[in-house]
């Protein structure tokens, strides 16, 4: 009888985890919320010309557009810079001279791709962002699958309150673009910068180029 009770212990053993193992385990890590309006600064990196573009950004998750202005780094011969709206619901995206308020208005073809990370994100990696003394801990998203060696979007995301830090794209298995963000405020300042100047009334219908 003593053997055979032995054998019980040890076979519920093999098969019931302890209750320290499975309180080790936990529950798998979920996509936090990011806000749904903010304002900020962001700057993007292509990989394909090399150049960093520098912005000013108001974001609207709620009503699914995004105004973006270009920042003015210093003086370069030739170089145009605008303002864009978009309008995801409208499809429709305005293109704006800063200086001019020349306005193009095109078609916004893209799907909406909000700043968040989505529910079938595949969680990568958390860490802290600096060093001692600064506390900023991010968590790294991806939408890599098993069945995909490579992905095609990570997303940096804060822990607190879970604003973006970074978002990169790849296509082919080579990086397209590289976006920081900070500066980051919560909510719209002014909900007026979704509103096209009056310039936009008459309109071209094709994109203008940035240079001379």
């Amino acid at each position: 009888m003593q053997l055979f009770v032995s054998a019980v212990v040890l076979f519920i053993s093999a098969v019931v985890p302890s209750q320290a193992t499975a309180l080790a385990v936990g529950p798998p890590v979920q996509p936090c919320l990011a806000p749904l309006q903010w304002e900020g600064r962001t700057v993007e990196y292509d990989h394909n010309t090399g150049r960093n573009t520098r912005t000013m950004v108001s974001y609207d998750g709620q009503n699914q557009r995004i105004r973006v202005l270009e920042e003015k780094k210093g003086h370069v011969p030739c170089k145009k810079f605008f303002e864009y709206i978009y309008l995801f619901k409208s499809a429709v995206l305005f293109q704006i001279e800063q200086v001019t308020k020349t306005c193009a208005k095109i078609p916004l073809t893209q799907e909406w791709d909000p700043y968040d990370i989505p529910e079938n994100s595949t969680y990568e990696d958390q860490y802290f962002i600096g060093g001692p003394g600064d506390m900023i801990e991010v968590q790294e998203w991806s939408d890599r699958k098993p069945a995909r060696k490579t992905e095609a979007w990570v997303g940096v995301y804060t822990v607190k309150d879970c604003y973006p830090v970074q978002e990169t794209y790849t296509r082919n298995s080579s990086v397209t673009t590289s976006t920081r963000f900070f500066d980051l405020q919560l909510g719209i300042s002014d909900p007026a910068v979704f509103t096209p100047p009056s310039t936009c009334q008459s309109a071209q219908l094709e994109r203008m180029t940035g240079g001379c």
